[in-house]
């Protein structure tokens, strides 16, 4: 998979402000210091396109993003990525966190170029509680989900296939989740493969 072209499109306090949602969309959901915004980075190919901050909880909009993408075969696709502010750690007041969470639930809800939620997960603390809570959830609204775990290059060889294994078979996969590094590149055609085959159906 080739990265052609990403770029910023906007961001929204709330679903009404979001765009028109002409392309099909993957959103990107985890706690506030899971390394979203590097992950987007690194799929995108963009070093600074989606902020990375050492300060939990900076993101706090929905921020969308759009890439074009060509496969092996030559053919070409537009995606739109939705960057969703993170749950755990941000340092907040709590009316403000609240907001936040109203503001993901409709969008989950209600986004209808939806097509896949990609749910990071960190290596070095495998599957929490709000974790499993936040994949139970998702499934609960019907939505594909796609778990990576994200700093996988922090864990050993030997550590990797018990964390992998553990958050897939949190959502009944039979397969383990994929294993991603934004460091090292490591699972980069691996998720980019998993996103084209929820949002083949648009070409552009």
């Amino acid at each position: 998979m080739r990265v052609l072209n990403s770029e910023f499109v906007i961001s929204a306090s709330e679903l009404s402000g979001a765009p028109p949602g002409e392309e099909a969309e993957v959103a990107f959901l985890g706690r506030s210091n899971v390394g979203k915004s590097s992950m987007i980075n690194a799929l995108l190919r963009r070093r600074k396109l989606a902020r990375v901050s050492n300060t939990p909880g900076r993101t706090r909009l929905l921020n969308f993003f759009r890439v074009q993408i060509e496969n092996t075969a030559g053919e070409r696709q537009t995606i739109s990525v939705c960057d969703l502010p993170g749950y755990g750690y941000a340092k907040a007041p709590r009316d403000e966190i609240a907001r936040w969470q109203q503001m993901i639930e409709r969008y989950l809800r209600e986004r209808p170029s939806l097509r896949l939620a990609v749910a990071l997960i960190d290596a070095r603390s495998g599957l929490t509680e709000p974790d499993q809570k936040l994949l139970a959830w998702l499934g609960d609204l019907g939505r594909p989900i796609l778990p990576v775990v994200t700093k996988i290059d922090k864990l050993g060889k030997s550590q990797r296939r018990p964390v992998l294994q553990a958050v897939g078979d949190a959502i009944g996969k039979r397969r383990a989740a994929l294993g991603f590094s934004a460091h090292t590149g490591e699972g980069f055609d691996e998720v980019w493969a998993a996103i084209a085959t929820h949002t083949s159906g648009e070409r552009g």
